[in-house]
């Protein structure tokens, strides 16, 4: 695990975790993972892995899960079944679906981690409608399709939903991230608007608003190698807490900072990206 600098260790204090309770609340379920073939998922299906529970993981990387699969049911007490599935494939999802239905022990977590993103300006997206497509479909209409199809079974099984969100959907927009920030706040507004229907057919629902991870995801923004990050496992830890407290939501301590400054200095904050990106602009041409 990468070790915190000083200002990541006050950003992100530690989150403890209560083993017994987390082992009891995982004993004899069924917990589906998307996305764990890497970074949180992963750390999630690992971390998870050393309770006796049925753990269901979906990526696209049959490889990655494979070799998932194989050091948890190693070193762990799991039981682990792989989906190979692009959630944005219609065939793939009804795979899955088709999967979770037949599953005897039925599915009691979701934790939809799934996600994509894209940094590139409107400019540059002129040709590139599918960029909006693509992620709309994985970070909005996959999880929307899947969870409509599973709601009659975690009803049954008193189940509960956990959505890996960013904090970006309580923030001010920043520009050359708007096919992602647009469905993930799509999501996290359908998500919200469910909740008390869920809630009230018995299905716990949480929302884990995150702000920079430390994952592969990350990775081609230069910019974010030096900004202050969590890491997975610590947000792992996170999730896992999760099961056993139902908390309805989880946010980094200082989020409200950032919210306030959102509604009081907008027309600030959006004349100033104008003026800069005009600046950069004019510096580098009109090409």
């Amino acid at each position: 695990m990468r070790s915190y600098n000083l200002l990541e260790h006050i950003l992100f204090p530690s989150s403890r975790l209560n083993s017994d309770k987390l082992a009891y609340a995982l004993q004899g379920k069924t917990v589906l993972i998307t996305g764990a073939s890497s970074g949180i998922g992963e750390h999630v299906a690992r971390l998870l892995g050393l309770y006796q529970v049925h753990l269901v993981i979906v990526a696209r990387r049959v490889d990655r899960l494979l070799n998932v699969k194989e050091s948890i049911e190693e070193s762990g007490k799991a039981k682990v079944s792989i989906v190979r599935a692009n959630l944005r494939l219609d065939e793939d999802m009804e795979a899955l679906l088709k999967f979770l239905h037949k599953e005897s022990t039925g599915l009691d977590f979701v934790v939809n981690n799934a996600g994509i993103s894209i940094k590139r300006s409107v400019r540059e997206s002129l040709d590139r409608y599918h960029d909006y497509t693509r992620t709309i479909t994985i970070n909005y209409l996959a999880p929307v399709k899947l969870l409509l199809s599973v709601i009659p079974i975690l009803e049954r099984n008193q189940g509960q939903v956990i959505n890996i969100s960013t904090i970006n959907t309580s923030l001010i927009p920043i520009p050359h991230f708007t096919a992602y920030q647009a469905s993930k706040a799509a999501f996290d507004v359908w998500f919200r608007s469910a909740a008390s229907e869920l809630n009230a057919l018995g299905i716990a629902m949480s929302s884990i608003y995150l702000p920079l991870v430390r994952t592969p995801m990350i990775e081609p923004t230069a910019a974010y190698r030096s900004m202050p990050a969590m890491s997975p496992e610590h947000v792992a830890r996170i999730i896992a807490k999760s099961m056993y407290t139902k908390r309805t939501t989880w946010q980094p301590w200082w989020l409200f900072i950032g919210q306030t400054a959102s509604l009081l200095f907008r027309g600030l904050w959006e004349n100033g990206m104008s003026r800069k990106l005009r600046k950069r602009r004019g510096k580098h041409g009109n090409s």
